[in-house]
């Protein structure tokens, strides 16, 4: 059934940007229901997509090649893996790593002999390979060493895996480097934005991570098998599903969230509305009202279980435990009774801190896909930066004034207000995070101090004004130095949520805030931060196996807690 919007009385208004773009509430995001996981999985149940496995020449340790299929009902796509031998002093989870326990390429289409062969010669090699528009996305992971060998023991002897030990890991294999949109040679992304199934952000990305998932399950019964001959079993159907695929994350993701500003407000425009959407319902139905507290529970049993090493989001988790409990003393009063969602919420502006606000708002959206979920189709856009030459300077100065009120709030003054600056890595070609009055490299900056750029385009601009009133081509001839800030501003005129409204090139940044955010909308969970500047997620923990999707509910497996905690 195609999501609708059900009617209802106006809508409350939706949250300031002021609030949801500020990194101290950006870095305690969850996923949601309009998570970019949970819409490739319903158009998969929707479209009755087939999968198949093309191929799977593996010997007893487990190396060599798998092909496993997703057909569409248009067309099909191939996740090609490699399955290596790693020696013990090449493993590394780090950017800088040049071997891995497997690569893989998501190839579109059915590759033939050539390809693999092909692919065989180039994907080990990751960014010293040579791709073609055929590869649309590239990684490399490598094990989980002591949960694989667990798994891999027990199901060889007849046992299940300890469901403690599978709990404190969640997966059995971990990606280092997804890449897709035209790196490193592959696909450029707008070879296939038009095709409906990969219209919606990172759905390509998503779709071959969730080929891999399938992937490492079928490795580690292979394994076994070959182990224990006939004693071996395979994973049960809950522990299978329980491990989802580990995500070892750092800057590389962090700046993408200033250079697409126009893809970031259509992102958390259509959270927003939706939460907008469910605020302002008059009541609650017996199922969304039932569903909502059953969730709840669930949702608490996760955050029991989830436990990091990180003090400061240790600290967080304990915090949230005790705000869940206390929303549970009330969750069932407040949704027997007239506007349940609202009082819900202002509930949890009132007594809950932000983690717990946060995971609220997943909370409120999940009962109610019928009324939101036609709304992750308004989270992908053609971007257009272009810039306008030809705007009278009065008009930009008029922009500036109705965008940029948040960065006059902002302490941009002493050095600490510009202590660090973002730079590429000339040997990966990956973002690093540099201390300026520390560190060479300063000319190598990225434009992301976007709120010191502002002051002084501004700084510039009230000098012309003795002048005429001239054009925005003019001004920049005389200051090219604003280009890229000039063109900023005239993008996301009336995109609200367009800015990450923080400083971010201040002494004290913590990426991970970033990271947590953007990572939230692919959908991630059992964020595990090991610095400030990267951190471990799980994907797809608790979803279906390709082989279940015809009949699963493609959305119930939110919140995923272990599998004898399920009633």
């Amino acid at each position: 059934m195609t999501a609708r919007p059900q009617t209802s009385p106006p809508m409350v208004p939706l949250r300031a940007a002021d609030e949801v773009m500020r990194l101290s509430r950006m870095g305690a995001s969850f996923p949601t229901r309009l998570s970019f996981m949970r819409s490739l999985l319903r158009r998969m149940h929707r479209e009755s997509w087939q999968f198949g496995q093309g191929r799977f020449d593996l010997d007893a340790q487990g190396f060599g090649t798998v092909v496993l299929t997703a057909r569409t009902p248009l067309r099909a796509y191939s996740l090609v893996v490699f399955s290596h031998d790693l020696p013990p002093e090449k493993r590394t989870d780090r950017v800088i790593a040049e071997a891995w326990d497997a690569t893989f390429s998501l190839f579109d289409g059915i590759p033939d002999e050539a390809d693999i062969a092909r692919l065989a010669a180039n994907t080990p090699k990751q960014e010293a390979g040579r791709f073609t528009h055929r590869e649309l996305v590239l990684g490399r992971a490598n094990r989980s060493l002591r949960l694989f060998s667990h798994v891999t023991g027990r199901l060889a002897t007849g046992l299940q895996p300890d469901i403690g030990t599978v709990a404190a890991v969640g997966y059995l294999m971990r990606t280092t480097a997804v890449y897709g949109s035209g790196k490193f040679g592959c696909c450029d992304r707008a070879l296939i934005a038009d095709r409906p199934e990969l219209q919606g952000a990172f759905q390509v990305e998503m779709l071959a991570v969730y080929l891999f998932r399938w992937f490492t399950v079928q490795l580690i019964e292979h394994l076994a098998q070959a182990r224990g001959g006939d004693a071996a079993v395979s994973l049960s159907p809950g522990i299978r599903n329980f491990l989802g695929v580990g995500n070892a994350t750092g800057l590389g993701m962090a700046p993408f969230l200033g250079r697409h500003p126009q893809l970031i407000h259509a992102w958390v425009k259509a959270r927003e509305t939706a939460l907008a959407r469910v605020r302002s319902l008059p009541d609650a139905r017996d199922e969304t009202g039932a569903g909502f507290l059953r969730l709840l529970g669930r949702a608490r049993q996760h955050v029991n279980e989830w436990r990091v090493d990180d003090p400061q989001q240790t600290i967080r988790i304990e915090g949230l435990r005790r705000d869940l409990a206390q929303l549970s003393g009330v969750a069932a009063e407040l949704v027997d009774g007239t506007a349940p969602w609202e009082r819900l919420w202002q509930f949890g502006q009132d007594r809950l801190g932000v983690e717990a606000q946060e995971l609220l708002l997943s909370l409120l959206l999940e009962p109610h896909g019928e009324l939101i979920d036609d709304l992750a189709d308004q989270m992908h856009v053609a971007e257009d930066l272009a810039l306008d030459p030809a705007m009278r300077l009065s008009e930009l100065r008029r922009l500036i004034a109705a965008q940029q009120a948040w960065v006059d709030a902002l302490a941009l003054e002493g050095p600490g207000a510009e202590a660090r600056f973002w730079y590429y890595s000339e040997e990966k070609l990956e973002p690093r995070l540099g201390h300026r009055h520390g560190e060479p490299g300063g000319m190598l900056e990225m434009p992301l101090a976007f709120a010191q750029d502002i002051r002084r385009l501004v700084t510039d601009l009230e000098r012309e004004l003795a002048a005429e009133d001239g054009i925005v081509a003019a001004f920049l001839m005389a200051h090219p130095q604003h280009r890229h800030t000039v063109r900023r501003v005239q993008s996301i005129s009336g995109l609200d949520y367009a800015e990450v409204r923080d400083n971010l090139v201040a002494d004290g940044i913590r990426p991970i805030d970033l990271l947590r955010f953007k990572l939230a909308f692919f959908g991630a969970s059992k964020f595990d931060p090991k610095s400030d500047l990267w951190t471990r997620i799980t994907l797809f923990q608790g979803a279906p196996h390709p082989d279940e999707l015809a009949t699963a509910d493609p959305d119930g497996w939110a919140f995923a807690i272990r599998p004898e905690a399920m009633t």
